[in-house]
C-alpha cells in the first residue's frame, strides 16, 4: 500500500462527499451535479455514512509507515473527516440546525449569491436544481420535527433569528431576489438570459418561497412555542446534550480536553493576561489608568461608533486595500484569486455576524469574497472594524482558505474543505496580531 492507493481513497471520499451536496459541489467549482439539490432526509444521510464509513475502512488498512510525510497527514485527515460525519449522524446534529448559521434556509440564502453557471447548460441545470428547493426545505423541517418527537428543543433566540431571517427574505423585492438574479454564465454565446431569467422568476415565485414559507409556519407553529427560553438556552438542557457538546468539542479542536477545561483556559484569557493588554494599550490611546475605564469609554463613546454603513464598507475597503498592498513583503506565497468585499444581504444582516468569508472556487469563476454587515451602525465599533477584516480577509481567512484551494497536488478534500475550526480560526485570530506587526492599523 503505498500514497497512490490513499489517493485513490482520498478522490472516492471526495466523490462521495459531492455526491450528497451538490450545492457545495457547485460552490467548489465542479459543475457535475449542477441540476440536483441536496437530500437532507436520514435515509440519504445513513446511506452516505455507509460509503464514508467503507472508505475509512480502507484507509485504517494503510500502514502509515509505508506512506510519505505529506501521506501520513492526509491519512490522518482523511480519518478525521470520517469519524467527523459518523458523530453527526449518529447524534442526528441534523436535528438541531435550525438556527440562523447552520439552518436550511441560510444556507440556501447564503450560497445562491456565490453560485455561478460555467456555461448555458449549467445555467438551464441550475433552474433544475431550485424545483427542488420546496423539497430541500421540508425535509430541514421534517429533521427538526424528528428532533421534537425525542425532545430535542431548539433555543428560542437561534428560532426568533431563524425567523427574522426568513421573513425579511419573503419580505423582500422578487426583483432583487437572491434566486432570480443569480449570476449569468461566462459563455453566453446565442443563449437567451431573459428567458432564463423568466424562468428563475416563475421557479422563485411557485416553488421557493411557497417552500420558505412553509419551513416558516414550521419554526413558528411547531418549533417556537416549545422553544427553550433564554435562562435555559445550552445543549445542556437536553437529555444527552452533555454529550452532544462534547462531541462538539472534540470535532471542532480536535484535542480531548473536556468543555470544563477549554472553558478554563479561555476565562484565564479574558480574566488575566487580555485585560493587561487593554490597558496598555487604552492607556496609550485614551490616556485612561485601568482597563474598566478604557471599556467604559469603549462602550460609551458615540464618536467611536458608526453613523451610517457608507462609513462601514469604506473602512472595511479601506483595510483590505492596506493589506492586499502589504502582503507581498510579508508572504512568499499569495494567492492568486482575488478577495472581493460585498455587504451582507439586508434580510440576513440583523441576525447575521458582523462579517464573514466565503472562498473562492476552483474553477476560478468566483473570487473569495468579504461579506461586511452594514445593518444597524449604531451598534458597531470602529475600534473593532479593522481586526474583523483582517481576520476575515487578508491576511486571515483569504489567504489560508484560497492559497489552500490553489494547492493542486493535495487531494481535493484537503483543498477545497473547510477544515477543523480550531485550525482555520486559530490562523485568523493569529493574523489580527500579525496584523499589527505588519503596520496595518
Amino acid at each position: 500500500m503505498s500514497d497512490a492507493d490513499l489517493r485513490r481513497i482520498a478522490d472516492a471520499y471526495w466523490e462521495a462527499v459531492l455526491d450528497a451536496s451538490p450545492v457545495y459541489a457547485t460552490f467548489v467549482g465542479d459543475h457535475r451535479y449542477d441540476d440536483r439539490m441536496d437530500d437532507l432526509s436520514a435515509t440519504a444521510e445513513s446511506a452516505h455514512l455507509g460509503v464514508v464509513a467503507a472508505l475509512g475502512q480502507d484507509v485504517d488498512i494503510l500502514d502509515p509507515a509505508t506512506l510519505s510525510a505529506q501521506g501520513r497527514v492526509t491519512r490522518g485527515l482523511l480519518r478525521a473527516e470520517v469519524e467527523s460525519l459518523r458523530i453527526r449522524v449518529e447524534l442526528r446534529l441534523a436535528e438541531l440546525a435550525s438556527d440562523q448559521n447552520t439552518g436550511a434556509h441560510a444556507d440556501l440564502l447564503q450560497i445562491a449569491p456565490q453560485t455561478r453557471a460555467s456555461d448555458a447548460r449549467s445555467a438551464d441545470q441550475l433552474v433544475e436544481r431550485y424545483r427542488q428547493a420546496g423539497r430541500f426545505l421540508d425535509q430541514a423541517a421534517e429533521r427538526f420535527r424528528a428532533g421534537l418527537a425525542a425532545g430535542r428543543t431548539p433555543a428560542a433566540i437561534c428560532i426568533e433569528r431563524s425567523l427574522n431571517q426568513v421573513d425579511g427574505y419573503l419580505a423582500s423585492s422578487l426583483d432583487t431576489d437572491p434566486f432570480v438574479q443569480l449570476p449569468p454564465p461566462q459563455d453566453t454565446e446565442g443563449w437567451d438570459e431573459d428567458a432564463w431569467r423568466d424562468q428563475l422568476r416563475q421557479v422563485t415565485e411557485e416553488i421557493i418561497r411557497p417552500g420558505f414559507v412553509r419551513y416558516r409556519a414550521v419554526l413558528a407553529d411547531d418549533l417556537q412555542p416549545v422553544a427553550r427560553p433564554d435562562e435555559r438556552p445550552g445543549l445542556c438542557h437536553l437529555d444527552g446534550g452533555d454529550e452532544i457538546y462534547a462531541a462538539l468539542v472534540r470535532l471542532h479542536t480536535t484535542t480531548d480536553l473536556s468543555p470544563q477545561e477549554l472553558h478554563d483556559i479561555g476565562m484565564e484569557e479574558i480574566t488575566e493576561r487580555l485585560p493587561v493588554e487593554y490597558a496598555e494599550i487604552g492607556g496609550r490611546a485614551f490616556g485612561l489608568p485601568d482597563t474598566e475605564a478604557v471599556f467604559e469609554r469603549l462602550r460609551s463613546d458615540p464618536a467611536l461608533r458608526y453613523a451610517t454603513g457608507d462609513e462601514i464598507m469604506a473602512d472595511a475597503a479601506d483595510a483590505l486595500g492596506r493589506a492586499k498592498a502589504a502582503m507581498g513583503d510579508w508572504f512568499g506565497r499569495l494567492p492568486e484569486s482575488d478577495c472581493s468585499i460585498v455587504a451582507v444581504p439586508e434580510y440576513l444582516a440583523a441576525d447575521a455576524p458582523a462579517a464573514y468569508y466565503f472562498p473562492p472556487a476552483g474553477d476560478g469563476s468566483r473570487p473569495g469574497t468579504y461579506y461586511v454587515n452594514t445593518h444597524n451602525p449604531g451598534d458597531k465599533s470602529r475600534t473593532e472594524a479593522e481586526s474583523i477584516g483582517y481576520h476575515e480577509a487578508i491576511p486571515g481567512h483569504h489567504l489560508q482558505l484560497a492559497i489552500a484551494a490553489e494547492l493542486t497536488d493535495l487531494p481535493a478534500f484537503q483543498r477545497f474543505g473547510f477544515g477543523n475550526t480550531a485550525y482555520v480560526e486559530g490562523w485568523a485570530l493569529y493574523t489580527e496580531r500579525l496584523a499589527d506587526e505588519m503596520g496595518l492599523y
